[in-house]
């Protein structure tokens, strides 16, 4: 039986988290390893904000103002996840660790300053992609939510997923308001594919590495991505269920104009699953 889930609403700020409800004991040292790099990545959504802003620059200005939004939620959700993460580790600095993130990990297309063309070929394809990542981090943080005891990160994690997955349909609305020619299916599938594909990419690893190995240790740990892409995965992807997939494949199969309920999406979540499994099962090697 599936426990019903608290329903949170857009808009929250810091204060409405019930901090004082903390519990240390039931803080799993794996899992805030993990919440500690999810920061970084979150509070970086400035840079993102920047670089859309670039793209859709001619999209009228409510198009713009929900980037600006979106972009500010992020950002919360970096700040709540770092408080937890200060609160549950002293040590931890999320100014610290984010400063050197910034400092070792800028992609040139946020730094491209000439062209609003995107990285993805068109506006569809930019916002294909962007619902394909809120698809990812809103099963991620359900997981999370669902894998957690500790009652403040339970929340927190709620709270984001909920906004994720408002920012997926924002995306969507987006993608379908566009005036450039439909993508093809493929097309769509491909740009997907893509970016699921990037998700071994330096970003996530080389957050884990800022937000997990103290300045102080760089000469004797220094990075190497294939290390702490491993280390990154080892919680992630040890926290997921089987519903968590399937609902992250159906986010996607819909992006891409296929059935969210048919044979593809029940496949793809079918091959997905085992595909984080095996991963899961050699980051723990």
């Amino acid at each position: 039986m599936t426990t019903a889930q608290p329903v949170y609403h857009q808009g929250w700020k810091l204060d409405d988290v019930r901090w004082d409800a903390f519990e240390p004991a039931a803080v799993d040292p794996a899992l805030l390893a993990a919440i500690k790099a999810a920061a970084l990545v979150e509070y970086n959504a400035p840079d993102y904000v920047t670089y859309l802003k670039r793209i859709f620059r001619d999209s009228g200005e409510e198009t713009l103002r929900w980037i600006e939004e979106w972009g500010a939620e992020e950002s919360q959700h970096g700040r709540a996840l770092g408080r937890w993460a200060e609160t549950a580790d002293p040590g931890f600095k999320l100014e610290e660790a984010f400063a050197r993130f910034r400092k070792g990990y800028t992609p040139p297309h946020f730094t491209d300053q000439e062209t609003g063309i995107s990285v993805r070929g068109s506006r569809r394809g930019e916002m294909v992609a962007r619902c394909v990542v809120e698809s990812g981090t809103s099963s991620y943080y359900s997981a999370i939510r669902d894998a957690t005891d500790e009652p403040v990160l339970k929340e927190i994690a709620g709270r984001i997923s909920a906004d994720e997955y408002r920012h997926y349909k924002l995306f969507y609305d987006i993608l379908h308001e566009q005036d450039e020619p439909e993508l093809p299916f493929w097309r769509k599938l491909w740009v997907a594919v893509g970016r699921v594909r990037e998700s071994d990419d330096d970003e996530l690893a080389y957050a884990y590495y800022c937000a997990n190995v103290p300045a102080s240790e760089e000469a004797t740990r220094p990075y190497d991505r294939q290390t702490y892409s491993r280390l990154s995965a080892r919680t992630s992807m040890t926290i997921y269920r089987r519903r968590h997939i399937q609902k992250l494949v159906q986010m996607v199969a819909k992006v891409v104009g296929a059935n969210p309920h048919g044979i593809l999406a029940n496949w793809g979540g079918a091959l997905l699953w085992r595909v984080m499994q095996k991963k899961a099962a050699s980051a723990s090697v």
